[in-house]
């Protein structure tokens, strides 16, 4: 029976969607009825289409018998987690061709490094890289060559725009193609001590780059628990990965043989194969709710609360805060992965990984079993299993029952929490997220003054300067997409971590990000409305004192009403805005995009108004 919680959030969702969701279906089933994409070229477009092709393909272009896969791939190999990309698309190709298909790399889209640009003029244009993204995507699949996709990309912004440019051209089945977390190296425990050292001052930058480099260390994604690996849960529960295929390493006989079966299985989806899977029927109301429910399930990234707000939109469903928040008070907390504990993702995996979750969370009632996947029949049930090698192809077999490591991976019956640690909060200063599950229970609820900043170098400025030794609420502001394109603010984390530590009430407030890796201290972030649309956080002056309360969901500067009101909304201060950096060409995002509630995206209602 499906828990009444998870039934009453989707028919809400469902119900608020009806109409979006009703024009998008008549559009992609326009699309998808007309047959073979390339059937209805010219000769002169169709000839420029496979002039580059082998002269089989060329042949089989020629007709409409084969479907052409498209490949889109994010390769680069700066970016750990999209390096072993380099040697997909021949894997691909080969096994596409082998089941009866054509297999072109249809586009390119770019893939920022967030660890990178981190606390870097860079980190502006992250959040924007997503819509960019999207529209990359939507650019390689407009050519009317394709009957399916294979879209490959792992990180923060990059499977969300890669969705989202998918999800534009619905009627074509697709698949996302993973390359797996990186080995595991310095634990994530011992990286977080070494980073709060260098913050105090008390190791130098030669001992702080060898700790980094022992944790970032090859091929791969980072092994702790941000966004990049809450994508890869995200899609494989929403059926959009090949069963177990989220966490397997790169550079492995398995993860080449999923590789493979993944060009083998889209040919089988493709309108021309036997079980045409459209991403757009996939990605219905309910896929959506599964997708949420894994991330409450697992303490996922902060970031999903905006990003799976586009993705949703762009299949024409609506999804909202308070969705999460419900779901979050009713879905336990069922794994322990960094920053929500000391394991990695490769422990996670390990322990029974995504077999094991999904298969408690059907058990329970709180996914929906009886969803469209890439798999095939049998709904989300096909991903109680998990791959094997046998020889050189991945067969399937069932996943474990039990975990293997119960200190990382549980069951619903005896759960790390009872809910899934995410509230919004809402008050005087507008609305916020803030993760729990990563904060002790003594933390969450702050009551002190405010310390206002404009940037994560003031914060740090004042630290360093011993400023902020004593109970304080750290308020950063103007950091929405509007301002500056809402940059993730992880450089704060160390400073306010040792503030912590030594014993002070310490809290964040912002309407800036901090991803997957918000830790222990509690972070009021995505404040909306942002303070560049007119937000009352630019109200805010030092020495208010602020309330954040995690357990009651109060977010509230308490000032007297009519002064706060009365007061003249603080301006930006833009003087440290760095030149020369590519910010100036995305003006036009900033004028654009949305609020951090409604996805933070330039698409609007994806309606093409």
């Amino acid at each position: 029976m499906l828990n009444d919680a998870v039934a009453e959030v989707t028919d809400r969702i469902r119900e608020r969607s009806r109409d979006h969701r009703a024009a998008y279906l008549a559009r992609i089933r326009a699309a998808g009825s007309r047959g073979p994409q390339r059937g209805s070229l010219g000769c002169a477009n169709l000839a420029h289409g496979f002039a580059a092709c082998p002269a089989a393909d060329k042949d089989d272009l020629k007709g409409t018998a084969k479907p052409n896969v498209a490949i889109v791939t994010a390769y680069n190999d700066m970016l750990s987690a999209h390096q072993p990309l380099e040697t997909y698309p021949r894997l691909l190709k080969q096994a596409v061709r082998e089941a009866g298909g054509i297999a072109q790399v249809a586009g390119g889209v770019p893939a920022m490094c967030d660890g990178v640009t981190q606390g870097r003029a860079g980190m502006e244009l992250s959040l924007f890289s997503r819509d960019v993204i999207a529209m990359a995507t939507a650019v390689a699949l407009s050519h009317d060559m394709f009957d399916a996709a294979l879209l490959l990309g792992v990180c923060d912004k990059i499977v969300p725009g890669l969705l989202i440019g998918a999800l534009s051209f619905g009627h074509l089945p697709t698949i996302l193609v993973p390359a797996g977390p990186m080995t595991s190296g310095m634990s994530n425990p011992e990286k977080a001590r070494i980073r709060q050292l260098h913050a105090e001052g008390k190791l130098g930058r030669d001992a702080l780059l060898e700790a980094e480099a022992a944790s970032y260390h090859g091929p791969g994604t980072c092994t702790f628990y941000g966004t990049a690996n809450s994508n890869q849960m995200l899609v494989e529960i929403m059926g959009l990965h090949l069963p177990g295929a989220s966490f397997v390493n790169p550079g492995t006989p398995l993860r080449d043989a999923l590789t493979a079966a993944a060009g083998r299985r889209i040919v089988e989806l493709s309108a021309l194969g036997p079980t045409p899977a459209p991403i757009g029927e996939v990605v219905d109301e309910r896929a959506v709710v599964n997708a949420m429910v894994g991330l409450l399930a697992t303490g996922g990234s902060t970031n999903h609360t905006i990003h799976l707000v586009a993705v949703a939109a762009a299949a024409g469903i609506r999804i909202a805060w308070d969705d999460f928040a419900d779901l979050s008070a009713r879905v336990p907390l069922l794994a322990r992965v960094y920053p929500n504990g000391t394991a990695d993702v490769n422990h996670f995996h390990a322990a029974g990984g995504m077999a094991f979750l999904i298969g408690e969370l059907l058990d329970a009632g709180l996914l929906h079993g009886d969803v469209l996947t890439v798999a095939g029949e049998g709904g989300l049930e096909r991903y109680r299993a998990e791959p094997r090698l046998d020889g050189d192809a991945a067969v399937w077999r069932p996943g474990p029952r039990d975990s293997l490591d119960p200190a990382v991976l549980r069951g619903v019956a005896s759960p790390f929490a009872g809910d899934g640690g995410l509230k919004i909060l809402s008050g005087n200063l507008g609305r916020a997220v803030v993760k729990t599950s990563s904060v002790k229970p003594e933390h969450r609820v702050v009551e002190a003054p405010a310390r206002v900043f404009s940037d994560q170098a003031g914060l740090q400025a004042a630290f360093q300067a011993g400023e902020l030794d004593r109970d304080v609420v750290a308020v950063v502001r103007f950091q929405g997409p509007k301002a500056n394109g809402m940059p993730e603010l992880h450089k704060l984390t160390p400073a306010l971590g040792v503030l912590q530590d030594r014993g002070f009430r310490v809290a964040l407030v912002t309407d800036g990000r901090m991803s997957g890796a918000s830790g222990k201290v509690p972070a009021a972030i995505h404040v909306t409305p942002e303070c560049a649309a007119g937000g009352p956080l630019a109200r805010v002056r030092d020495g208010d004192v602020i309330r954040l309360d995690a357990e009651r969901g109060i977010l509230q500067a308490l000032v007297d009403p009519a002064e706060f009101e009365a007061r003249i909304p603080a301006a930006p201060d833009l003087s440290g805005n760095a030149a020369g950096t590519g910010r100036e060409l995305f003006a036009a995002f900033r004028h654009a995009v949305g609020g951090a509630e409604t996805g933070a995206s330039v698409f609007g209602d994806f309606d093409g108004r």
